[in-house]
């Protein structure tokens, strides 16, 4: 009898999602816009930087070295300036990142065997372009004068003597062309995992209690325990087929490799559930009403997602950050996600991780079920 009711309670919930045109766009629709969306938006990576270029020098070797910018694809040679006060009001408009500065002098020096300088200006109010375009704008000046020394000594017939002391040979595994799309995507599956589960979770059971409906429900001969799963079992098929469907996107579109077992990422994935049902439940306990579950679901996902090391490095964080970190299970399953799908890990290598949701989904949905019983009651 036991099953009978669970089955029909299950049944009954599925007949509902199917009859809510709404539910299913959210539920299969959603995932795939945000992965498009963060998959092109949410990325480290910085090209095509607006470059304002006020060359004094106008020769043959000022046009070498703005090839030389030119050539790779971390600037946009986009003005060419006659003053500096042009320069400034640019950056100051935000239309140009980054300014050089060519003296009139520069080819002269060079002809002279002597050190010529350029100056680069960066616009400083974003950290992460300026510290790239920064990086990028030395290393491709050290490119060039290498260049111009090696031939030099050629010039000389000295080109022997030019010999490095240290060769550096590297190798980048797992993400050769370290594109971030292949680190972010992996992780938006983790997000959207939680936010759907949990955010459904708790709107359906709110619904039922502003509609009347529980009510109907508790005077049935339905356990508590019964209530709980036959509502949360649907959306844990659901959630599993939304990770199917954004990794299948992830993976034809956006290159993501699968090195990994894909069903040691569901197993795991079904870990992880747990807990983000468990916060879902929790979250309906709460709320009054379906508004107000959906605010206080965002708002357990805003730390969530900035003390994962979704977007940041722990690493970089304080250390009371990172210790609260450590009661965020995304943290473990976005480290679980990469390491099967981009290294092909197995499961004892992630073994803390394992433990670390087990316990958290446990907790949780332990806590979240008393006190859903306990609304019952």
């Amino acid at each position: 009898m036991r099953n009978t009711r669970l089955f029909s309670l299950i049944r009954k919930e599925f007949i509902q999602i199917l009859r809510d045109p709404r539910t299913l766009y959210i539920t299969f629709a959603i995932p795939v816009i945000q992965l498009f969306l963060l998959g092109y938006t949410a990325t480290t990576d910085v090209r095509n930087i607006p470059l304002a270029v006020f060359d004094l020098s106008r020769s043959p070797a000022s046009r070498r070295l703005l090839d030389a910018y030119r050539a790779a694809d971390y600037f946009n040679l986009a003005f060419d300036l006659d003053s500096e006060d042009e320069m400034r009001t640019l950056i100051d408009a935000g239309d140009a990142r980054a300014g050089m500065i060519i003296p009139p002098d520069y080819a002269e020096k060079l002809l002279a065997n002597e050190t010529a300088s350029v100056y680069f200006v960066l616009d400083g109010s974003d950290p992460n372009v300026a510290s790239t375009s920064l990086a990028a704008a030395e290393l491709i000046g050290q490119t060039h004068s290498t260049t111009l020394v090696i031939e030099r000594l050629e010039r000389r017939g000295l080109t022997g003597a030019f010999e490095p002391a240290v060769e550096v040979r590297s190798r980048v595994w797992y993400n050769p062309d370290m594109e971030s799309a292949i680190f972010m995507v992996p992780a938006m599956i983790g997000i959207i995992l939680q936010l759907l589960t949990s955010l459904l979770t708790a709107t359906a059971i709110v619904r039922e209690r502003e509609r009347g409906t529980i009510e109907q429900l508790i005077v049935t001969p339905i356990r508590p325990w019964e209530l709980i799963v036959g509502k949360i079992t649907p959306y844990v098929a659901l959630a599993l087929f939304d990770m199917l469907e954004v990794l299948l996107v992830g993976t034809l579109w956006f290159g993501v490799p699968i090195r990994g077992s894909l069903g040691l990422l569901v197993a795991l994935s079904g870990l992880f559930l747990l807990g983000s049902l468990g916060i879902g439940l929790m979250v309906s306990t709460f709320a009054k009403t379906q508004q107000e579950a959906t605010m206080l679901t965002y708002f357990t996902m805003l730390p969530t997602i900035f003390l994962s090391g979704f977007f940041f490095p722990l690493a970089a964080m304080p250390p009371a950050l990172q210790a609260v970190s450590h009661v965020i299970p995304l943290r473990y399953y976005l480290i679980i996600i990469r390491s099967i799908l981009l290294k092909g890990a197995g499961a004892e290598l992630l073994t803390n991780e394992i433990f670390a949701l087990a316990i958290f989904g446990i907790l949780v949905m332990g806590i979240a079920a008393l006190r859903f019983r306990k609304r019952l009651d």
